[in-house]
């Protein structure tokens, strides 16, 4: 099912005729906006994030960043371009032999050529802003679900990138927590939508974040691309 509006090379993502629950599905994420595909593990929607990021191709059709299918990028032009797409894994990612703190720091530290001090005040920030800053120091299996998932988009955002790909963010969430957090990638609001395009893959959202959502499609394992409305 084809759920694109246009193609235009602005559009931060596209999904064009990949394999999701079987069969071919295209989707525009439009700028500004917030976009969920909901659907269980049989239909692929866990590997977009890698896919958009260029770790790997999908076996057919393209997902483009901007234009861009960034798995045909040369190593370094692929490792500049993920500067412009924040990625939060499932199960978060997480160092567990580092801070939060630390972590939220990494891509910082080999990403960029920023000193370190400026590195210190952004980490610090952003810690604050996720409201961790108080167990900042202490390990992910020392700190809860929650202030794990905290750390963890913050560093998704270490860049301040315009486009955040996010992977079961509300998992083990309160629904005051995760209301939160989504108001939080999102990044503020613009007369055009949220400051940053933001793509959340789930099985399930919280009624609460799903009334807050542009758009929800749940990815049904026939490959049918269905919008799923707000309860």
């Amino acid at each position: 099912m084809d759920a694109r509006p246009t193609a235009a090379h602005s559009t931060p993502l596209a999904l064009v005729e990949v394999p999701l629950g079987g069969s071919p599905v295209s989707l525009d994420v439009p700028i500004h906006s917030t976009v969920a595909l909901l659907g269980d593990e049989g239909t692929g929607i866990g590997a977009l994030g890698g896919w958009a990021l260029g770790l790997e191709a999908p076996p057919s059709g393209q997902v483009l960043v901007y234009g861009t299918n960034v798995s045909t990028l040369p190593h370094h032009e692929r490792l500049a371009f993920r500067r412009r797409v924040g990625y939060l894994p499932a199960g978060e990612g997480l160092l567990h032999n580092l801070s939060l703190r630390d972590n939220v720091a990494l891509p910082l530290r080999f990403g960029s050529s920023a000193a370190p001090r400026a590195i210190d005040g952004r980490v610090a920030v952003m810690l604050a802003a996720v409201r961790i800053a108080d167990v900042a120091d202490r390990r992910p299996a020392q700190v809860n679900e929650e202030e794990r998932r905290r750390a963890a988009l913050a560093r998704a955002i270490a860049f301040d990138p315009p486009l955040l790909l996010l992977e079961q963010p509300f998992d083990g969430l309160t629904h005051r927590t995760a209301t939160e957090l989504l108001e939080f990638v999102r990044g503020g609001e613009t007369a055009q939508g949220g400051r940053r395009t933001v793509l959340i893959t789930a099985q399930d959202l919280p009624a609460v974040v799903h009334r807050r959502i542009e758009q929800v499609y749940r990815v049904t394992r026939s490959g049918q691309l269905e919008p799923e409305p707000a309860h």
